[in-house]
């Protein structure tokens, strides 16, 4: 098996436990407030990462000299779970997830005034298309418009602020620390919020808020290794199989089946994606010293 295809098979097996972990978080969603289910989410992650961080080189790999840092992306990434799995309550499983996608596109327009980065003529209109499908899924102009709708292009604006606080400060910081800092943060945070939220559990929600912490950190880690396997250009794409499950989860659990409109949003979405991947990836070719 060639290493694309490791990174590619990685990719998908995150991608999957991604929308598992939604799923089961749109279904404690309809008893639990959105705090409750982050708090027990990364109080099952924060251990689990650890133990990762131990396997992948020993706890040093925690230490930070830029906790202010970490704090600042731990409340932007606070805010994300919130906006999202809010959202999730709202909105059908494939829609929630569609609105999603355009996180990427955020990160592309504010890496100009945050990073200081140049947005070629391609990658703009590209952009600017991505976000013509979220307008088509959204139709601020019609009866279908929500507030789910609002609630999640808000946590796709937050991904994408944490994004690009990755890419800045990620190369002079541990993997495993970035992860773990920023999961401390929603944990403490929540954490504070219980006493005005909290719904006691019926047995077989404790295996969902277990199963919802155990999904996203073995995400977290499949996609991190589709990475290292593969080429960005190569392995991204493949978040865009997110839609399929959304798809098939929200209609087997909620009988959920996404209209025309949101598969056309959808299509322009995941094509603006696709097509800025592409750019980047014929930039780097370009770029690249010939013997």
């Amino acid at each position: 098996m060639t290493t694309s295809l490791k990174g590619i098979l990685c990719m998908c097996t995150g991608v999957l436990f991604l929308a598992l972990g939604d799923a089961v978080s749109k279904w404690l969603g309809e008893v639990h407030s959105p705090l409750q289910i982050i708090f027990f989410r990364a109080l099952v992650s924060l251990p689990l990462i650890a133990l990762l961080a131990h396997f992948a080189g020993g706890l040093r790999k925690l230490r930070t000299r830029r906790p202010g840092v970490h704090l600042l992306r731990g409340l932007i990434y606070t805010a994300t779970m919130v906006c999202f799995v809010w959202g999730l309550t709202l909105l059908p499983l494939a829609e929630a997830t569609a609105i999603a996608f355009v996180a990427p596109l955020f990160v592309t327009l504010l890496s100009v005034p945050l990073l200081g980065e140049r947005i070629e003529p391609p990658v703009l209109i590209a952009s600017l298309v991505g976000f013509v499908g979220v307008l088509i899924i959204v139709r601020p102009d019609s009866d279908a418009f929500q507030l789910g709708a609002l609630v999640l292009v808000g946590a796709a604006l937050f991904y994408a602020l944490m994004m690009i606080t990755a890419r800045r400060y990620g190369g002079r910081e541990h993997l495993w620390a970035m992860l773990f800092y920023m999961t401390s943060v929603p944990l403490i945070v929540t954490g504070l919020t219980l006493p005005w939220v909290w719904q006691t559990p019926l047995p077989w929600h404790w295996l969902g808020f277990l199963a919802s912490g155990v999904l996203g950190v073995g995400a977290t880690a499949f996609i991190t290794l589709a990475f290292r396997f593969a080429p960005a250009a190569i392995a991204a794409p493949f978040d865009y199989t997110a839609m399929l499950w959304a798809v098939l989860l929200g209609w087997w659990f909620w009988g959920e089946l996404p209209d025309l409109w949101v598969w056309v949003g959808s299509a322009l979405i995941m094509a603006s994606g696709l097509a800025i991947a592409y750019h980047d990836r014929r930039t780097t070719l370009k770029r690249r010293p010939t013997a």
